[in-house]
């Protein structure tokens, strides 16, 4: 009962007049951003964080989290009709979304993909209000050595499942180390990392980092890779309404979907590739129409992965709100977000931010209902943005993170810092490295060390602190497991496929 108070307040916070007009914007831009193809809510997010030093934290969380929500919902758009996924979570709706539309059945697949992640949101949603309380109550267990332990399990596991290999992984994670350790270290007084500059002397501001990387990077990346032609979009083809036969057909995957990614995104870096991938493969065994699956398109095999998508989705709210743990890129740019206003996630929030955190809550039922609206009906609205000429879209988006940037501090060193990381987030991209871990090295990693030298000191210098006490042992077991694991898992398959060993008999 007391989330249901909880949850009042927060409504009471997110129908004020100026947070309804936040969650609206943050949705239509959000489905705006999920169309176009090569954009995502991380980006899309990291070039708008200096709107934080503009309005309070409830309106910006508001707003960003509806252009999370409304990515999602806008990336199945691009992957139906285009056959081209606007986000990596949205690659299986395109397998059959894509032959329902080539097949005729373009607004069936269009609508099972909107109200499907109505109801998975709406699911996810419920999930974080009502799990969140209790592991916070979880958490206010865990001690200095816990924390670091924690820490350390989230940086293996982020940074193995971010990147396309663990080395490449921790590597990326590293240089997100060294760049959250420039400034003044906070208990010895003295410069780390500065070489003399007393720009840095404060550090780098972790907004400058993530529209470096996301925005910059992304957009130098995605232009290289451009190349001439336009893509065929699929013409729009039947009824925006589903038939008693297909909600028949959608329903049961829609709530398969949603119990699937939960659960998963919440997990440190469970993302939502994993839940789409699994849901698809459930729909696909389940489903009476195995002969649509890679012919005409199987409606099933939209509406899982789509609720799947969603759901994890909420799920990724959860550990950054309770533990201060970001699972995805996404959630990385918004702790640095609460960064920028003194805010740190984690057990306490809850009591200490109220309003934002219940509000933010809150306006994520709202926002499902706004999206559903909006998707539907203004469909030919956001098949048009697909037409705007990449050129101009990616000036217009270094244009906006260099003025934003700027706007900050107005300081020109700011800027050099800003094109140095973007030139280093697109040979990140060109070659492979993935950008996320960088991110959450550099906000975990200050965080990491402090509770390190916490654990040390109360301990006098007692290394055993770490095992001694049974949850901080068995976090960096699962961090040593998720490790080493994946290496041993592929030696033993690489043993099982090559068979056994030729024995020559005796002559």
């Amino acid at each position: 009962m007391e989330t249901f108070g909880h949850l009042a307040h927060g409504f009471s916070v997110a129908f004020t007049p100026v947070n309804l007009m936040w969650c609206l914007v943050g949705t239509t831009l959000g489905t705006a951003i999920g169309v176009l193809p090569g954009l995502g809510p991380a980006l899309t997010i990291a070039l708008l964080l200096p709107i934080t030093y503009q309005v309070a934290p409830e309106a910006s969380f508001i707003l960003f989290a509806g252009i999370y929500y409304g990515a999602m919902y806008g990336g199945s758009t691009t992957s139906i009709l285009l056959n081209t996924p606007g986000e990596s979570a949205t690659i299986v709706t395109a397998l059959e979304g894509n032959r329902m539309a080539r097949s005729g059945r373009g607004g069936a697949a269009l609508a099972t993909s909107a109200i499907g992640s109505f109801v998975a949101g709406t699911i996810g949603t419920m999930g974080v209000a009502f799990l969140a309380p209790i592991v916070v109550k979880f958490a206010l267990s865990f001690g200095p050595a816990e924390y670091f332990s924690l820490m350390v399990l989230a940086f293996i596991t982020v940074s193995a499942v971010l990147g396309s290999s663990s080395v490449r992984g921790l590597t990326s994670l590293f240089a997100g180390f060294v760049i959250g350790m420039i400034g003044v270290d906070l208990q010895t007084g003295q410069p780390r990392f500065t070489f003399g500059t007393s720009e840095l002397l404060d550090g780098v501001d972790v907004i400058i980092v993530a529209v470096g990387l996301f925005a910059v990077g992304e957009t130098l990346y995605m232009a290289s890779r451009r190349y001439a032609g336009k893509d065929e979009i699929v013409p729009l083809k039947g009824s925006l309404y589903m038939t008693a036969a297909e909600w028949a057909r959608s329903w049961r995957p829609w709530l398969r979907g949603a119990l699937i990614g939960f659960p998963i995104g919440a997990m440190p870096a469970g993302g939502a590739e994993i839940p789409t991938f699994l849901s698809y493969a459930i729909e696909k065994k389940l489903s009476r129409h195995k002969e649509e699956f890679g012919t005409v398109g199987a409606i099933e095999g939209v509406a899982g992965p789509e609720a799947a998508n969603n759901a994890s989705a909420a799920g990724v709210l959860v550990p950054m709100l309770t533990l201060g743990l970001p699972t995805s890129a996404t959630a990385a740019i918004m702790l640095s977000a609460f960064q920028s206003y003194g805010i740190n996630p984690g057990p306490l929030l809850l009591t200490t931010q109220a309003d934002l955190v219940w509000g933010l809550i809150a306006s994520l039922f709202i926002a499902n209902v706004i999206l559903v609206i909006l998707n539907l009906p203004l469909i030919g609205l956001w098949v048009r943005l697909l037409k705007i000429p990449a050129p101009q879209l990616y000036a217009g988006i270094l244009v906006f993170a260099t003025v934003g940037t700027y706007g900050i501090s107005q300081s020109p060193i700011d800027l050099v810092i800003l094109y140095l990381l973007g030139a280093a987030g697109f040979l990140m991209r060109r070659f492979d490295f993935p950008t996320a871990p960088v991110i959450i090295g550099m906000i975990l990693g200050p965080l990491a060390e402090t509770q390190f030298r916490r654990a040390m000191t109360i301990s006098n210098g007692d290394w055993t602190v770490f095992y001694r006490h049974p949850l901080s042992l068995t976090l960096l077991t699962l961090a040593f497991i998720g490790l080493v694991g994946p290496h041993i898992w592929a030696y033993v398959e690489r043993r099982r496929l090559r068979g056994p060993e030729h024995v020559p008999g005796d002559a």
